[in-house]
């Protein structure tokens, strides 16, 4: 399609959901990509921007679970004004034609409307009612792969009905097929990363790397490698899909990737010989074999590279992976490793047990509250000396 035939270039109101704790992180990612009037909220930041930028975000975002673009917007106090309200905000039989399948999530409330399931199915009726008006035949609900993805968010009395461009979680990158206990969710790994400021300089090593999601995020961006470019979206099936200003979108992150760039030494170490495997493989599918050296032995045996450089950890808290049985010898034993082989790094370790942290008899010099699955954790940020 040639360029003076596209559809037009609006301004588009957008969320990102974002774990809880990455919000000013995110924000700072969706400027860095271009969005503009971006908010930080609980657990989201919100912002604007042209389809051209909306497109850079699902391409380039490491940070989001999810995008989610206004589609409709309107007053609702109760179901009744949800079921009308939905059936005229927009034109459905541009957008949802009887052979495409489709779901809907909710979030938020209103009067009458407090189940995120019952408003869900209210606007599930709406759309198939408004449809058999239309054709007088419905489309399917597909909650796995559905062609359009609806978001309904109620609150303040009004109803926003947005689109979900994703087509699944953003933080499945794709080369996580094999992963240890209890694995950190990619798109958090790369917020932790962005948080400690490590920029590809010095010297990256995680003692306890599991199944190597925070070194690999943190090469991947070192890298600028775009973690969008080898999935694909819902999005390519919307209405006003433009596949010219997408292809140019895609080519734009692809032009920005460094796969050549020399990198410090990233160092991972896995006692257990199947996930130091299941991480050796997960660095390959990632394509960053060439930059991430993943070992396996003791940690405590464990040399790092003349310093300075930065030291990441995710370690056992005791809540769901094993239990308290030796951990407070296994942090012990990391604070003594860090103090005499890392002096003059920076080590950020996330801790889910304040009860187990102290026996790493270090100072905490900033403790970043993070989700982890909903435990309840801190990015803990150590200067050694």
């Amino acid at each position: 399609m040639g360029r003076e035939n596209r559809q037009p270039r609006g301004i588009h109101h957008g969320v990102a959901v974002l774990p809880q704790g990455l919000e000013e992180a995110g924000a700072q990612e969706l400027i860095a990509l271009g969005a503009k009037a971006v908010r930080p909220l609980r657990r989201a930041a919100a912002f604007e921007a042209d389809m051209a930028c909306l497109y850079r975000l699902h391409l380039q975002c490491r940070l989001p679970f999810r995008l989610l673009r206004e589609l409709a917007s309107f007053p609702c106090d109760g179901r009744d004004s949800l079921y009308y309200g939905v059936q005229d905000a927009v034109d459905w039989e541009r957008w949802l034609h009887p052979s495409m399948t489709f779901r809907v999530d909710a979030t938020g409330s209103a009067q009458g409307l407090n189940h995120s399931h019952y408003s869900a199915l209210q606007v599930k009726n709406a759309i198939v009612d408004r449809q058999r008006d239309l054709w007088g035949e419905r489309s399917s609900v597909d909650l796995e792969e559905p062609d359009l993805h609806l978001h309904l968010h109620l609150g303040r009395g009004g109803a926003v009905l947005s689109l979900d461009g994703c087509g699944g979680s953003l933080h499945r990158r794709g080369y996580r097929a094999a992963m240890g206990l209890a694995p950190l969710k990619e798109n958090l790994a790369a917020g932790l990363i962005q948080l400690t400021g490590w920029d590809g300089s010095t010297p990256l090593v995680d003692p306890l790397c599991g199944s190597g999601t925070l070194l690999i995020e943190a090469a991947s961006r070192a890298r600028q490698l775009g973690p969008g470019l080898e999935r694909a979206f819902s999005l390519e099936g919307w209405a006003d899909f433009d596949a010219a200003l997408w292809a140019e979108e895609e080519q734009r992150a692809r032009n920005r990737e460094q796969r050549q760039q020399t990198l410090p030494p990233i160092i991972g170490n896995e006692q257990d010989p199947a996930i130091a495997e299941q991480a050796r493989s997960n660095v390959e599918a990632a394509g960053l074999s060439d930059c991430i050296t993943i070992q396996c032995g003791d940690f405590r045996e464990l040399d790092v590279p003349p310093g300075p450089g930065t030291l990441v950890c995710n370690p056992p808290y005791g809540v769901r992976v094993g239990d308290h049985d030796g951990l407070d010898a296994l942090y012990s034993d990391l604070g003594a490793m860090v103090k005499t082989k890392a002096s003059g790094w920076d080590a950020w370790i996330l801790s889910g047990n304040a009860s187990v942290t102290g026996a790493l008899r270090m100072k905490a010099s900033r403790r970043i509250p993070i989700s982890n699955g909903g435990i309840d954790c801190r990015w803990l940020h150590y200067q050694v000396r």
